[in-house]
C-alpha cells in the first residue's frame, strides 16, 4: 500500500509539474507574442513617412498678392525660409550701381540659380525678388536692412539689401554678395515658377 501511494502521490505531482509547464508555456509564449508586437508596431509607423517629411520635398504654393511693395514674406521650402521680396523701381534702379562693388555682379555661378534667373535682377519678374535666405558663408539667417538705417555695418552709402549679423556678410536687394566678405556667393534662387499673378509655386518650374 505504501508503495502505490507514494507512486500514485509521484504521478500526481508529475501531472501538476507538467500542467505547471504547460502554463508557464504558455504565459512565455503568449508574453513574447505581446512583446514582439510591441516592437514590430513602431518599426512599421517608423516606416512610414510623416507629412513634413513628404513635404520637405515637395513644391510649395505661396500667395503672394497680400506682400506690400518694398515689403519681404517669408515662406518655408524644404525646411529654408524663402524670402518674397515685392522691389519698388527705386530698388531696382539700384541694382546696376552696385556691380563694381560686388563679387558675382552678373551671377556667373551657375549652382545659385537657374538659367532664367541669370539677369540684372536674379528673377523671373523684376519687381519680385525671390531667394533662399541662409547665407552662403555658414548658414546663418541674414536679416532685412533698409536703405537710410544707421546700422554701422553697411555703411552709409547702403542702398538697402541684407546683413548676416553673424560674420557680417552683406547682399543687395537681388541677393548678390559683396566683396570682402565671408560669404563665398550670391544667395541661392530657388526653382520657381507663376501660377498666376498673385501665386507662386517654389520649388517647380517645368511648365505642364
Amino acid at each position: 500500500m505504501t508503495t502505490v501511494n507514494t507512486f500514485d502521490a509521484l504521478a500526481a505531482n508529475s501531472h501538476e509539474h507538467d500542467a505547471e509547464r504547460r502554463r508557464m508555456l504558455v504565459l512565455t509564449a503568449t508574453a513574447g507574442a505581446v512583446a514582439a508586437g510591441a516592437v514590430a508596431l513602431p518599426l512599421v509607423a517608423s516606416f512610414s513617412p510623416s507629412e513634413r517629411a513628404l513635404a520637405m520635398g515637395a513644391a510649395v504654393e505661396a500667395d503672394i498678392s497680400d506682400i506690400a511693395v518694398g515689403a519681404v514674406k517669408t515662406i518655408e521650402w524644404r525646411g529654408k525660409p524663402v524670402w518674397v521680396m515685392r522691389r519698388t523701381p527705386e530698388m531696382l534702379a539700384s541694382l546696376p550701381l552696385l556691380d563694381s562693388q560686388l563679387v558675382d555682379p552678373a551671377s556667373e555661378v551657375k549652382s545659385q540659380q537657374p538659367d532664367y534667373a541669370q539677369n540684372a535682377h536674379r528673377s523671373i519678374k523684376p519687381e519680385f525678388m525671390v531667394t533662399v535666405g541662409i547665407c552662403t558663408h555658414l548658414g546663418c539667417s541674414p536679416t532685412s536692412v533698409p536703405a537710410g538705417t544707421n546700422n554701422p555695418s553697411v555703411g552709409a552709402d547702403w542702398k538697402g539689401g541684407f546683413f548676416c549679423p553673424c560674420h557680417g556678410s552683406t547682399f543687395d536687394l537681388a541677393g548678390r554678395v559683396f566683396k570682402n566678405k565671408p560669404a563665398p556667393t550670391n544667395l541661392e534662387v530657388p526653382p520657381h515658377k507663376y501660377l498666376s499673378d498673385g501665386r507662386l509655386l517654389i520649388g517647380e518650374d517645368k511648365v505642364a
